[in-house]
């Protein structure tokens, strides 16, 4: 029997392109606004200006560490910026949101320029609470970011969750106001 939560990132490559195989093992929800983001689903930029609300499940004793990234910069025909990390927040005790954790990235909106792209949002365990000292990514460019180098510096191992939604530039006429 084939897992359906799995199926969709293999078919897209995100098994691949970001994250190795792994086995779901912990309840991620994502939403932005009222539109809960499931594998491949479409979602304006102008919707995704503000940061999803991210809830999962887990102990609260448990600690947990988000990435999302884009691993189409700057075009899904030559993603030579793969991955731009869009954001990060960790130490998000389990049972609770994104908003209990510490940012380490400030989210940054998609904005892709040129195709659909896609934008993944990667949950980690953590086995060690994330200080304030971590080396953060290069914050500046955010371009050429590894989540597989990023989750084995911070002894992350494999993710615990995963979901991935597709955007592309919206026409300024029918950009939402924002």
């Amino acid at each position: 029997m084939a897992n359906t939560s799995i199926d969709p990132l293999i078919m897209c490559r995100i098994i691949g392109d970001v994250v190795d195989e792994f086995v779901p093992t912990t309840a991620m929800n994502v939403y932005y606004a009222t539109k809960h983001v499931t594998n491949g689903c479409s979602i304006k930029p102008s919707m995704a200006f503000n940061p999803p609300t991210v809830t999962i499940s887990g102990l609260p004793n448990e600690l947990y560490t988000l990435v999302m990234t884009n691993p189409d910069a700057p075009s899904p025909s030559e993603p030579y910026m793969r991955e731009w990390v869009h954001w990060i927040v960790a130490n998000i005790p389990g049972g609770t949101d994104s908003g209990q954790g510490k940012e380490i990235v400030p989210y940054m909106a998609p904005c892709p320029a040129v195709g659909i792209h896609r934008y993944i949002l990667v949950l980690f365990r953590q086995s060690i609470y994330v200080d304030q000292t971590i080396e953060k990514p290069n914050i500046i460019t955010r371009a050429n970011f590894n989540t597989r180098a990023f989750s084995h510096r911070l002894y992350l191992g494999v993710p615990v969750a995963t979901v991935y939604f597709n955007a592309q530039k919206e026409p300024i006429k029918q950009r939402k106001n924002v």
